[in-house]
């Protein structure tokens, strides 16, 4: 087993002990898209545990390293990126600032908030990756500011077709701690859940449009 195939099974089987993750295909969850979903997601619960914190900037930290090397400044995306972003900026000595999902309507009508500039080399971090609109758009942002994006890394990815096609044709590469094959995959070994409740999750993740209607 590779270093990030470890990863990718140690990060899930955190997310599920913390509850970050829920999976209920009998009650599922209605996202802000509209998508009926069996799963949530939410890693805002990570930084209660300094385990699991700790970890997931060690970890976010090696795999900038290794996949975009020398870097510049570290980019969060608002509002679920900017605290472990900027732990893992701290854990690197580089700055951080934050990306908003649109310009603030007042003040000074920032959408990046802290020193960006022109020129400089960026690694975008997010917590989780759904269809990919909202954190490109925050790639988008950090590009017409003039920065050069190296590309994005995240904690969770559901792997939507949508969201591949989005990186790929925002010409960005998406690197994550774990991800929906391997979440599944471990929640189902740790008795999490039943195997008819995987399969019902692979069908969700192949057409999430269309399942539970």
């Amino acid at each position: 087993m590779s270093k990030n195939e470890s990863v990718a099974l140690d990060t899930a089987e955190f997310l599920l002990q913390i509850k970050a993750i829920k999976l209920d295909k009998d009650h599922p969850f209605t996202w802000s898209s509209g998508i009926i979903s069996p799963i949530y997601c939410d890693n805002r619960k990570i930084l209660a545990y300094p385990k699991v914190r700790t970890f997931v900037r060690q970890e976010f930290a090696r795999l900038i390293a290794e996949e975009y090397g020398s870097i510049d400044l570290i980019a969060g995306v608002a509002t679920g990126a900017i605290a472990i972003g900027a732990l893992v900026a701290q854990e690197l000595g580089l700055p951080f600032a934050y990306v908003r999902s649109s310009k603030k309507e007042h003040g000074l009508t920032n959408q990046i908030e802290g020193v960006v500039e022109s020129g400089q080399s960026v690694v975008v971090i997010e917590d989780l990756v759904s269809t990919g609109k909202s954190s490109l758009a925050a790639v988008t942002a950090l590009r017409e500011a003039g920065c050069n994006v190296k590309g994005m890394v995240a904690i969770f990815t559901y792997g939507l077709n949508a969201a591949a096609e989005n990186f790929k044709k925002e010409n960005c590469s998406l690197h994550t701690l774990t991800d929906y094959n391997s979440l599944i995959s471990l929640a189902q070994q740790k008795n999490y859940i039943k195997e008819s409740d995987k399969q019902s999750l692979i069908s969700w993740r192949e057409n999430p449009e269309a399942w539970g209607k």
